[in-house]
């Protein structure tokens, strides 16, 4: 083993034995190279004062060299905040107002320890970095039977994670905290387990309420305190958008510092938050009370960034960071949240109204992108297929009979014709 990943495994260790334990051999393996090409630029880049011949790119007049043709569409931008290479990590004010706004919309991680966000090319470079770093063949993966379907190809596909899923919702239509917690005792001969939290959750819109929320917590500290490990990751991809009485806090903030078998890990980006999905820029924080262990881990992160994308794109860090030291940013972002809290009322009006007779009932939403229908006997497959070619409308088809519609990309006027057209087709084919 390299000596660096020796001692970033021995200062884990140090501070927390059982986060050491939950590391896949691809994690304990990993470290950020100390004397590598980038270790010796960036000490050039502090003392190479007459000449820096180091880093892989061209420059021209005291400067990084462009093209006309792309800057004359970025001039409100210098140079050196696009065409450079970013650090590994992300660019270090980016990084240092994305933990001020995650503290500040998440006032339970006041006085808790926890990490500097890395910057990640989006969500899922986030949880794969969490699948390389706690994965191996055969370790449990838990989350909900009502998921982004992106998890099995990252925890068991990629890692052969063992996916154990729980049904989402009780008969009451609450979260299932029973199953999260039957899930997770049931790898106590393991000893370990990766637990993925997704609120508001895809496909379904949903966020548990606050008392749910403590029942999440409360079995996860359960099953800690019966010797698992557990390594829970809150995939907050739609946070923020929670239009009802629900959480409006990630649960991170309620898991950092619960126990020492608890390691809790934040993935959340800009790119769903502020409406940006193609600029790919995500974060991962990890919470530890100890500084050498969230250290550690930190480098471990850089090791895998730095062996798959070397780093993210410089560009829209910096577009980001400009978004959020604007005085225009929260009236804007609120613009766009009235606009999509409507929406979501607007479906919920329809859906309450009565007229869509029998034909589906729907999973409970309160927040997202999202909600789904339950579809009473008919296939979501044959409805998919049927609404798609004789009425040109694209949903999703999820398992035997839910549909999932995205509110998200439909305007509020559209939304009732839209739902028209949905209960017309499920008629032509429950007449047919």
């Amino acid at each position: 083993m390299n000596p660096l990943a020796a001692q970033l495994n021995q200062n884990i260790q140090t501070g927390n034995e059982h986060v050491y334990q939950m590391l896949s051999l691809l994690g304990k393996e990993i470290y950020f190279p100390k004397e590598g090409i980038l270790s010796q630029s960036a000490e050039a880049g502090k003392l190479a004062k007459k000449y820096n011949a180091t880093i892989g790119i061209a420059t021209e007049g005291n400067g990084p060299m462009h093209l006309e043709v792309i800057q004359e569409k970025l001039s409100a931008y210098s140079p050196k905040d696009l065409y450079p290479y970013a650090p590994p990590a992300g660019k270090p004010e980016l990084r240092s107002v994305w933990r001020e706004k995650m503290l500040k919309e998440n006032p339970s991680l006041a006085g808790k320890g926890y990490g500097l966000p890395v910057v990640t090319n989006a969500l899922t470079h986030g949880l794969s970095i969490v699948a390389d770093l706690f994965t191996d063949e055969g370790d449990a993966v838990i989350y909900p039977d009502k998921n982004w379907e992106n998890y099995e190809l990252t925890f068991g596909i990629r890692r052969h994670g063992r996916l154990v899923n729980f049904t989402l919702f009780t008969e009451d239509y609450r979260f299932n905290s029973e199953g999260l917690r039957d899930a997770l005792l049931a790898q106590k001969e393991y000893g370990k387990a990766i637990v993925v939290l997704n609120f508001p959750n895809n496909p379904t819109g949903y966020t548990p309420g606050i008392e749910e929320g403590k029942e999440i917590v409360a079995a996860i500290q359960e099953a800690a305190e019966a010797g698992i490990n557990v390594v829970v990751v809150t995939d907050d991809a739609y946070f923020g958008l929670f239009f009802e009485d629900s959480l409006h806090e990630s649960l991170f903030g309620q898991l950092a510092g619960l126990h020492p078998r608890i390691l809790p890990v934040k993935i959340d980006g800009a790119t769903k938050e502020e409406f940006v999905w193609g600029f790919r820029v995500g974060f991962i924080t990890f919470a530890s009370e100890h500084q050498d262990v969230l250290s550690a881990l930190e480098q471990k992160t850089l090791g895998i960034i730095r062996a798959t994308i070397s780093s993210g794109p410089h560009p829209s860090q910096t577009f980001v960071l400009d978004a959020l030291k604007s005085p225009d940013f929260e009236q804007q972002k609120n613009e766009k949240f009235q606009i999509m809290k409507g929406r979501a009322n607007k479906v919920k009006a329809l859906l309450d109204s009565g007229k869509y007779g029998d034909v589906w009932s729907y999973y409970p939403f309160n927040s997202g992108y999202f909600m789904c229908l339950k579809l009473n006997g008919l296939s979501a497959e044959r409805l998919r297929t049927h609404l798609l070619e004789q009425y040109g409308v694209g949903t999703i088809a999820l398992g035997e009979y839910d549909l999932r519609i995205a509110f998200s990309c439909i305007e509020e006027e559209y939304l009732e014709d839209l739902y028209d057209i949905v209960y017309r087709g499920a008629q032509d084919l429950l007449n047919a």
